[in-house]
């Protein structure tokens, strides 16, 4: 691949619903520009961009993956994305290296919910986007309804550019409403002709709205158009240019990845309509300074790590978009996020898992490199004399958590060391220890996420763990008073015996309160170096309740009496009495059971506010309230028990159609019901 400067240079990020087809126009695109000899299929497992074990044996994308072609003496970098809302944090990191998306959309299923979850996220990032309508060859594929549901359901700025030549079996071509021109397919190239008659008013009326949106991204032409004056097709061009640019005008191409049609349109379009990768100003702040500062390409050196992934063979790869200045082959760059230096090996692209040599990555490119010693996704690097650090990449939080345990004893610190590279390539997973159930834990997007994470973890680190709902914290209180509770510990067994006798009061603090111990004793009936021994035998015995062995919380212990003996009184002795007295003080104090509620946000269309708020009644859920957002969203806010929303990533993906995202916070813990609660002690004792 030869060396281009960013103004021949375009980033692009295909997305789309999973099914769309992504990664066989990613393969149509590779073919039809000659960068591979021969056209794999996804169901074969034979695609350029799908070539990791997880992605060939599911059928769908799972990684954000580079795919560089030369069109026109452009170099366009592609980056084929994952469809599925589990990977989303795949597209979030693309978007930041790209200045344009690809849209894609199945001709028979139309805008379905990864369509307009991508939409949001390239509206979001500010990106022109060009929609491609793919698999216009298959039985039912008809444009004007899929217009009709673009429309609809993202927006009147959609505007086709093309029309289809054909339709279904006999899709063979496209028309070109700007040039008012006809292209059948010709194996890998196309034929010109005039449009046949049977096409011809409905270019004409396509052409004529094309003029008509076309105009309104310039107030000159506009006012000229409406006065009646001929706007040149150069004007007309500019117009479209523009609009496209500034993602006021959505342009509709069509094609099949599968039959290779449309795909040398595509990328004509991508070079013309949309921006070269320099002429884009980009937003940073001055370290030094804390302000923010516009630079343009002629800057020095800054650069953002998009995405990091680990190879067996080849150790950490770093990816990287180039913003302004240059990287070159073994050089230092600064690595501003961490304030540390740098060595940079070789610089390559990558088509695939195929490297391609670089000599150096020029402003507006996207380049990797291996085994960066303290970079991370989502670091700035650039010049150690002009400092500047870009916005981090917003990933969302992890939605659906598991316990991990190793499946062979001995192998927990393997799992730890391969967890914390999986982190290092993934932002969205989260791996905590919780010390009250002894359990790690590792969240992720969804459960086809945390799955595949598993199957990596397994070939790449070569260690197997098995995955379990969390435990639920449990804690148990008392909601009555028990006064003058003896506990004595009495043995004899010859030569020094055991004796320890205490007497307690038990009662409840209010919640979250924790514990209270209190010194009571007159006279000397527990001398004093034995007081403490009774306060940590209270402690020890709060670490398991009577009712179903969980700790207990939120009550206040007083000393009040006791005795000893001069001889057979010890500090043991003393804390297995205090054990005694805590298990009779909490079984005649009214034990209960309780557990963690949190705060739900539950963010969804409005339509589906109904059912999620039903579903959320069924768990146990309590509606505090609902808010109504932007583009027809709203929020519910929801106390809802924690072991009724263990799967709740999965359910609400059920109930919304992917639609429905959550956020989630611990805030007080509350008793269990009684049926319940008898349910799980009955279940706990079984287990002990």
């Amino acid at each position: 691949m030869k060396e281009y400067t960013g103004d021949r240079i375009r980033n692009v990020a295909i997305v789309g619903h999973g099914g769309a087809g992504t990664t066989s126009v990613t393969e149509g695109l590779l073919y039809r520009s000659g960068a591979i000899t021969r056209m794999g299929k996804v169901e074969d497992g034979a695609t350029t961009t799908d070539y990791e074990p997880e992605e060939i044996k599911r059928g769908v994308s799972v990684n954000a993956t580079l795919a560089p072609v030369e069109w026109r003496d452009t170099k366009i970098n592609f980056i084929d994305t994952p469809g599925f809302a589990d990977f989303v944090a795949e597209v979030k990191g693309a978007f930041r290296a790209v200045d344009s998306a690809l849209i894609v959309v199945c001709a028979t299923s139309g805008v379905q919910v990864g369509t307009e979850q991508c939409w949001k996220l390239a509206e979001e990032a500010h990106l022109p986007r060009i929609v491609f309508v793919n698999k216009m060859d298959r039985e039912n594929a008809d444009f004007d309804s899929i217009l009709d549901n673009l429309r609809a359901k993202i927006g009147k700025r959609v505007l086709p550019l093309q029309l289809p030549l054909g339709k279904e079996s006999g899709f063979c071509g496209v028309i070109d409403i700007y040039k008012m021109k006809a292209y059948k397919a010709n194996g890998n190239d196309s034929i010109e002709m005039d449009i046949p008659e049977e096409y011809m008013e409905a270019a004409k009326e396509a052409h004529e709205k094309m003029v008509e949106a076309a105009v309104e991204a310039d107030d000159d032409c506009m006012m000229r158009y409406l006065e009646g004056e001929t706007i040149s097709d150069k004007e007309i061009m500019d117009c479209l240019i523009k609009g496209i640019r500034q993602a006021i005008i959505f342009p509709v191409l069509c094609g099949s990845a599968y039959k290779d049609i449309g795909l040398g349109r595509v990328m004509n379009a991508i070079i013309d309509y949309t921006y070269p990768a320099i002429l884009n100003d980009f937003v940073v702040t001055n370290p030094e300074t804390g302000e923010e500062e516009v630079r343009d390409a002629n800057a020095p050196m800054a650069a953002l790590v998009f995405k990091t992934t680990s190879d067996p063979f080849v150790g950490r790869l770093s990816f990287f978009r180039v913003f302004s200045g240059s990287i070159k082959s073994d050089s230092m760059v600064y690595n501003a996020s961490r304030e540390k230096e740098e060595r940079f090996g070789t610089v390559f692209t990558m088509r695939g898992k195929t490297q391609i040599p670089m000599k150096q990555v020029v402003a507006g490119d996207i380049g990797v490199t291996t085994k960066l010693q303290f970079t991370a996704t989502g670091d700035t690097l650039s010049d150690k004399n002009s400092p500047v650090l870009f916005k981090p990449i917003a990933f969302p939080l992890p939605m659906y958590t598991r316990a991990i345990y190793a499946k062979k004893k001995g192998e927990e610190e393997k799992i730890a060391s391969a967890l914390n590279r999986l982190m290092d390539e993934d932002p969205t997973i989260i791996v905590t220890r919780n010390t009250a159930t002894k359990e790690t834990l590792i969240s992720g997007m969804g459960d086809q996420h945390i799955e595949i994470i598993m199957e990596r973890m397994k070939r790449k680190f070569g260690v197997e763990a098995d995955l379990r709902a969390p435990i639920v914290e449990y804690r148990e209180t008392i909601r009555g008073t028990a006064t003058n509770v003896e506990g004595k510990h009495k043995k004899q067994s010859g030569g020094h015996g055991q004796y320890g006798h205490v007497i307690i009061t038990m009662e409840p603090l209010p919640p979250g309160s924790g514990f209270e111990f209190v010194d009571k004793i007159f006279g000397g009936a527990v001398p004093r170096q034995y007081i403490p021994a009774v306060e940590k035998g209270m402690r020890e015995s709060m670490e398991h309740g009577v009712l179903a062995g969980y700790p207990v919380v939120d009550i206040r212990i007083t000393l009040t009496d006791g005795s000893y003996h001069t001889v057979d009184s010890s500090e043991m002795a003393f804390k297995v009495a205090s054990n005694i007295a805590f298990k009779k003080a909490m079984e005649a104090a009214k034990p209960v059971l309780m557990e963690p509620v949190y705060n739900l946000d539950v963010y969804c269309a409005e339509s589906m506010m109904g059912d999620v708020i039903g579903d959320l009644n069924s768990k146990r859920g309590r509606i505090l309230g609902m808010q109504s957002l932007e583009d027809g969203m709203g929020c519910i806010k929801a106390q809802v028990p924690y072991a009724e929303i263990t799967e709740y990533a999965v359910d609400l993906r059920a109930l919304t159609q992917g639609l429905g995202t959550f956020e989630m916070k611990f805030d007080h813990y509350e008793d269990v019901p009684q049926k319940m609660a008898e349910k799980i002690i009955a279940e706990r004792k079984e287990q002990q």
